[in-house]
């Protein structure tokens, strides 16, 4: 199976957009997921992971994915887990993939570096914040700003379902083995003892939902909220528009009830 992936993995690359405006930017430069730092409580799972064939896998495919020359982003994919520690885990926000674009994807879902444009979908979010959020809840990103480190500080972990993307290519890492990891991530969380909200963001998020509800925990734990992703493709439509789904405000109704401080959007 390695054999196949590694002759797929080096088919010619092609990406959108400038090859030099790609290479200027941020972006993972190799496959070495133990020296990324991440929180000491995240530690044995994603031991775990990387031990398994599928995470062996995984690493086959993108080191031969960058002998190719690919250009993959984030720099450093496991970044939500090195701010967010799974003891102080109290939102989880679920997305994708990361950003494709030229220094874009800071390894936290949704977020970019400061000093770069937000993306449509994150625009999309923070017109919902401002739309949703109470009096003393809402914090704008200013002067451009989009990280959205400040979430993660909170407790909030910014989850991709896909942790590394190609430039100029969305979805070009899905089914490569991120998502048994991520799934490993979503179980942890709702293993947690102390309520968590999910925010299940698109169809890829969604697909995690029966990871937070299962046999032996208790029903009404955790409150999970699903809306289609924010891209202005589907930020507007039906079943489930996310402008307008007040997660946000949500979210921090239900962790004053169970007495947790709410977050500062």
């Amino acid at each position: 199976m390695a054999n196949a992936q590694s002759k797929q993995a080096c088919l010619p690359f092609e990406s959108e957009g400038s090859a030099d405006a790609g290479s200027a930017a941020p972006r993972l430069t190799q496959w070495a997921p133990q020296d990324w730092p991440v929180a000491d409580d995240w530690r044995p799972l994603l031991d775990r992971f990387l031990a398994s064939e599928t995470g062996r896998d995984l690493g086959r495919f993108i080191r031969a994915r960058l002998e190719c020359g690919a250009i993959i982003y984030p720099p450093h994919p496991f970044r939500a887990l090195a701010l967010t520690p799974l003891a102080q885990v109290r939102v989880v926000i679920l997305g994708q993939d990361p950003y494709h674009g030229p220094g874009q994807a800071e390894g936290l879902a949704f977020s970019v570096a400061p000093g770069v444009r937000p993306p449509p979908s994150l625009r999309n979010i923070f017109k919902e914040v401002a739309r949703d959020a109470a009096p003393g809840d809402g914090q704008l990103a200013a002067g451009g700003n989009g990280s959205l480190v400040r979430w993660a500080g909170q407790g909030v972990l910014l989850l991709n379902t896909c942790l590394t993307v190609e430039a100029g290519q969305a979805g070009s890492h899905a089914q490569r083995g991120w998502e048994a990891l991520t799934d490993e991530i979503v179980v942890a969380a709702a293993a947690k003892k102390h309520p968590v909200v999910f925010m299940l963001w698109g169809a890829q998020a969604q697909a995690k939902a029966g990871l937070i509800s299962r046999p032996g925990l208790t029903p009404d734990r955790h409150l999970v909220l699903s809306a289609n992703h924010p891209s202005p493709l589907s930020a507007t439509r039906g079943p489930q528009p996310f402008i307008g789904c007040g997660h946000f405000s949500r979210a921090n109704a239900f962790l004053r009830l169970h007495g947790c401080e709410p977050i500062s959007w």
